[in-house]
């Protein structure tokens, strides 16, 4: 029998389960017993959110590497391969590293079906135990109480934000939201959280657990000014601690201070200078990843964030204020079905020009004509095309030196676009 290619795996782990999503730890556990998987690392943060979950990962796995620890991240969804999801020390999982994975996976399991993202962590999980790590960033994929990444007990729990998505699975309430998300808290250890509002349930969960609870807004905090940023906080006897006169970042500074905060907690070495150009040095694809483009003589200006729910849209139009432009903005922009159309592009509609709207290349999308029609409702200046590459071509085509491109809307349309880009890459 032929090896299987991380292809042809990927595309199995797709019709393995009858269900994309399937809540609950049962199966995962009965397998990462068979597997003999205990504790992927000696220090397990695990992280969880509405939003921020991505780029608090990826500061924490930037401090911890700063130190000179050997570090382990798992994340999701990827951008163009999956490969990105599992990384060690900042280098992705190679397609035969995945394929013994899945193999060792799929060899215990038995008649235990799993979904998708199931066998993928317990992959990234059963690499990281064999890779001798010293510390695992472990990404929630969707909600935490019952997630697949919560089969391991953290020594660090960090909530970066509570709102509103996936109500189908977390509730319709930030109360029932924080609940499942406080799910990844264990009795006696650190829990954080990034939220300024966190609702009673978290804050119950922590009390019931007894868990130390550091709190942004009273705990440890940040103040942005024009050309700098100042953290206080404390470490994990209390002590107080600081950082000033940090350079501006354009990842989330709020998610930086989280990331600070549990760093703080870890009893690692506490250099500013050490700590300062680890976060300075911070950038995910994806996530407000500018780029520049040489396009037909002209030289474009984009900007691409996979941002998909209003609370993200909000900051991403807070972001957007905050930097001018001599010209205009122009979006390139798709939805998944089950997001908040109406909350999204509310926030954006004041500060785009000129909107490309395109279907997402998923059986998931959002038709493009309810796109069109949502934002004609707003009176927004919107054209419809038939995917996201004819959407990102007119607005290259449309655009001056001095405008910006926004892509944005889901990881899928983000994904269409850096796949664009790669071939057209001046």
């Amino acid at each position: 029998m032929t090896a299987r290619s991380l292809g042809d795996w990927l595309a199995y782990l797709e019709q393995l389960h009858p269900s994309a999503i399937d809540m609950g730890l049962d199966r995962s556990r009965q397998v990462a017993r068979q597997l003999g998987l205990s504790r992927p690392a000696a220090r397990v943060i695990t992280v969880t959110g509405t939003n921020g979950k991505g780029s608090t990962c990826a500061f924490l796995d930037a401090l911890l590497q700063a130190q000179g620890l050997k570090v382990g991240v798992y994340s999701s969804p990827h951008l163009v391969r999956y490969n990105e999801r599992v990384q060690v020390q900042g280098v992705q999982a190679s397609d035969a590293e995945l394929c013994e994975a899945f193999a060792a996976v799929e060899a215990a399991r038995g008649d235990i079906t799993l979904t998708y993202f199931e066998m993928g962590t317990l992959a990234a999980f059963w690499l990281f135990q064999r890779a001798g790590l010293d510390a695992v960033v472990l990404e929630v994929g969707l909600g935490g109480r019952l997630d697949a990444v919560n089969l391991v007990d953290a020594d660090l729990a960090l909530v970066t934000s509570i709102g509103l998505d996936h109500a189908d699975w977390l509730g319709d309430t930030r109360e029932s939201v924080a609940f499942e998300k406080a799910g990844i808290f264990r009795a006696g250890k650190p829990a954080l959280c990034g939220d300024l509002d966190p609702p009673a349930p978290l804050l119950e969960q922590a009390a019931e657990l007894g868990c130390p609870l550091s709190l942004r807004g009273r705990d440890f905090d940040l103040q942005i000014e024009a050309t700098a940023w100042h953290w206080q906080g404390h470490d994990r006897t209390g002590q107080p601690l600081a950082l000033r006169d940090l350079p501006l970042l354009d990842l989330p500074m709020e998610n930086a201070a989280l990331a600070l905060q549990a760093y703080a907690w870890l009893d690692l070495p506490w250099q500013p200078e050490v700590l300062a150009e680890a976060l300075n040095g911070t950038r995910i694809v994806g996530r407000l990843d500018r780029r520049v483009l040489r396009w037909q003589g002209k030289t474009l200006k984009l900007l691409l964030d996979v941002g998909h729910n209003p609370h993200a849209a909000a900051f991403l139009a807070r972001r957007l204020a905050q930097r001018p432009l001599a010209g205009r903005r122009l979006a390139v922009f798709g939805l998944l079905a089950d997001k908040d159309l109406a909350g999204v592009t509310a926030e954006l509609v004041p500060v785009l020009a000129h909107w490309a709207v395109a279907p997402l290349p998923t059986p998931r999308t959002r038709p493009v004509g309810e796109l069109h029609a949502a934002l004609q409702n707003l009176a927004a200046s919107v054209t419809s095309y038939q995917d996201v590459v004819q959407a990102l071509q007119a607005q290259c085509e449309r655009a001056t030196d001095d405008d910006e491109i926004l892509v944005f809307g889901s990881f899928y349309c983000v994904a269409e676009a850096l796949e664009w880009l790669d071939r057209h890459a001046d």
